[in-house]
């Protein structure tokens, strides 16, 4: 399926390397769009005009060499066992002719604990793209596998789209509160993911809606959920499950620090304020989830700048209900 070119996004040697690899057949494509009726399926037809017109090939990338990762470390210190998984699956396809390989994982933890900004900085550590999926959607059951052309207002899967639309044949694929989903009368919204999470099967993944087979085997896939328990077997089997709990008292002030000074130095008014901020206003910070903490941090440099100040006070940030420290999980 791939070809035997490779090429260098560029010369820098932080940046990826990618090889091309079809994603589907386009002979595939184009037959199913000769069997369609002429004045029916208006929806699909445009769907397999666009596969034609991009053309079945996308980049499928991995990092040059094994990237630098410090900065996720400290910037995400209730992740380091994650990251340490990461960084063993990358140094195994370093220096390889191997496609970069990360077997799906599932985060859980409590909400707000950085699980879905773990998924982002992930895709740009990898140098792919990402799609994301809500599982607590009202439509989750066509979310992954794309609904029939049958059905009025149908369309095709994230998979699908993530794969077709995008630039990348291994993008990393967020299923989001994957406990949430709920299976309905007799379909089940994550059967489509017993398939896709192995190699195997999922090299010819079929949308619902497209009848087309497209290659999946190389998703990069990241799950999170607040509880296991919800999940099925079968996909816990087949993911490299890890508990992400709230970061110490310690890790969530560093946090609170860090995006104060990536705030501070992203805009251009943050040289008004003071380089460093009090001890009281940190403290606070700490004692939120790190999901809350840029709101807060960016209601406060407004509320200072509104009282003519240069440093933030502590009467500056939002009332926000501090957060339950959570040591583990309740089974």
């Amino acid at each position: 399926m791939s070809t035997s070119n490779a090429l260098t996004l560029s010369g820098a040697p932080a940046l990826p390397v990618a090889r091309m690899r079809n994603v589907y057949r386009e002979e595939d494509v184009a037959r199913k769009m000769a069997k369609l009726p002429s004045q029916e399926h208006d929806g699909l037809r445009a769907v397999y005009e666009r596969m034609l017109d991009k053309g079945a090939q996308r980049f499928q990338v991995k990092p040059s060499g094994l990237p630098a990762m410090e900065h996720l470390y400290a910037e995400l210190p209730n992740f380091h066992e994650v990251l340490d998984d990461v960084k063993r699956q990358l140094a195994l396809c370093d220096g390889s002719g191997d496609a970069l390989e990360i077997t799906p994982m599932l985060l859980l933890g409590p909400p707000g604990i950085g699980k879905t900004h773990f998924a982002r900085e992930l895709s740009e550590l990898l140098g792919t793209g990402m799609g994301f999926m809500s599982m607590s959607s009202l439509t989750a059951g066509w979310l992954l596998s794309g609904a029939s052309s049958q059905w009025k207002g149908a369309k095709p899967g994230k998979v699908f789209e993530t794969l077709v639309d995008g630039d990348y044949a291994n993008p990393v694929m967020v299923v989001d509160e994957i406990d949430k989903a709920r299976a309905e009368q007799a379909y089940d919204p994550l059967g489509s993911l017993y398939s896709l999470l192995e190699h195997d099967t999922a090299k010819a993944f079929v949308d619902e809606f497209a009848e087309v087979a497209v290659d999946a085997s190389q998703v990069i896939w990241v799950a999170t959920a607040n509880d296991a328990r919800g999940i099925p077997e079968p996909i816990l089997n087949r993911m490299n499950v890890f508990e992400v709990e709230m970061p110490s008292f310690e890790a969530a002030r560093s946090i609170a620090q860090r995006l104060y000074d990536s705030i501070r130095s992203e805009h251009d008014w943050g040289k008004r304020f003071d380089e460093q901020p009090t001890a009281d206003v940190l403290d606070t910070l700490a004692a939120m989830a790190p999901r809350e903490m840029r709101r807060a941090w960016m209601t406060a440099f407004g509320n200072a700048r509104l009282a003519g100040r240069e440093q933030i006070q502590v009467s500056d940030l939002p009332v926000v209900h501090a957060r339950k420290r959570q040591m583990g999980f309740v089974h």
